[in-house]
């Protein structure tokens, strides 16, 4: 049976993306937003802005506390599959919360013989109570998603988000807050103290990355990154954040915040996504570029109503710029999909082509120069 989470995410799914409303156009008309991103005409002169967004980004996430080490991190058990080892982490993430994850490990994966990995992103769909456990169902993919990257040669690492899975209802309200009331409480508070929910998030992520590339048996040099959603979001901040993923696919989510308050779909994603004040100085396709020439795989449905096409074709124009800066063959290692009567949804195909970009891209160490 279907809950009304879902329910509603799927009639968001289904949605006609708004027409531009003269509400919207009013706001806009009195509020000093940044313009498109503005390519540079050399390599060298990009990676100076580069380098100045990233540090911009880093700031508007605001007052994070520093990340947990490694050492930190516990496996609480492991479970023979078959194929695979399925372990339980945890740890402490320093701000008032355990986060717990599932890891996947190959049994061809040894110390000796190091496996390509993925940190697996899980979405938000109204879903608090499941989180890692995405990776065990097919409530947001075609397939279980941990049992089939394990299969198919990957170590593979996802946690629970705030307020999602076992931290749903450990907010700063305790269990009395859960699922979006919790979600709301856990923002306001980050607000308060000087951060953002996002920040936050994004912290515990790459304190998950640490853990991954710490792993005896990953190759460190192989690491990809996806999701679907709120899991793609994660997925390509944390390529702008963080130069370690080799490559990410991303499925929906690919969204231009200018064309979003333009077709009056503010409303199309939670209190978690948005970061104060980042309009004054760019858009997402600053956050996307950042991953250049590092591949990356975009796949969106035109009728998903979180991602106006536009903007999604904006933001693919812009980027493709920032890859041709890097040669030749770095245009081939950004891919923006567009799929024609799709809304906010997973393919069977999507996933052959997410499995097949890792294989290329991290599997097999196509240099992405």
């Amino acid at each position: 049976m279907r809950t009304t989470a879902v329910c509603l995410t799927l009639l968001l799914t289904h949605m006609q993306a708004a027409e531009p409303n003269a509400a919207a156009e009013a706001w806009l008309a009195k509020t000093k937003i940044a313009p498109p991103l503005q390519v540079p005409a050399s390599l060298d002169a990009w990676q100076q802005q580069r380098a100045q967004i990233r540090a911009q980004l880093n700031e508007l996430l605001g007052d994070l506390p520093p990340r947990p080490p490694t050492s930190a991190i516990q496996v609480l058990t492991r479970e023979d599959k078959g194929s695979y080892i399925l372990e339980t982490l945890q740890f402490d993430n320093g701000a008032g919360e355990i986060v717990k994850g599932y890891v996947f490990v190959p049994k061809t994966a040894t110390a000796q013989s190091k496996a390509p990995a993925i940190l697996y992103c899980h979405w938000h769909g109204g879903q608090y109570d499941i989180g890692k456990q995405e990776l065990l169902q097919t409530n947001a993919t075609p397939v279980a998603a941990g049992p089939a990257l394990a299969a198919a040669g990957y170590v593979v690492l996802g946690i629970d988000a705030p307020c999602f899975g076992e931290r749903n209802g450990h907010g700063p309200d305790g269990p009395q807050q859960k699922g979006g009331n919790g979600e709301m409480t856990a923002a306001k508070f980050h607000l308060w103290v000087g951060r953002t929910l996002w920040g936050m998030m994004l912290r515990d992520d790459l304190t998950a990355l640490d853990y991954l590339c710490s792993r005896p048996e990953v190759d460190a040099k192989r690491i990809g990154v996806t999701g679907i959603s709120m899991g793609s979001t994660r997925s390509w901040w944390i390529m702008a954040l963080d130069d370690r993923p080799r490559a990410a696919v991303c499925v929906g989510c690919m969204t231009r915040y200018e064309e979003l308050i333009r077709a009056g779909m503010l409303k199309a994603h939670g209190i978690y996504y948005f970061v104060p004040g980042m309009l004054k100085h760019f858009d997402t396709e600053a956050v996307i570029a950042l991953a250049a020439p590092r591949p990356m795989l975009f796949m969106t449905g035109d009728q998903d109503s979180g991602s106006p096409t536009d903007g999604v074709r904006h933001i693919g124009d812009i980027v493709s710029q920032v890859y041709a800066l890097h040669g030749q063959d770095a245009p081939s290692h950004f891919d923006n999909e567009i799929y024609p009567g799709v809304g906010h949804v997973y393919l069977p195909e999507m996933w052959e082509k997410t499995v097949k970009w890792m294989d290329r891209w991290v599997k097999n160490g196509n240099p992405a120069k």
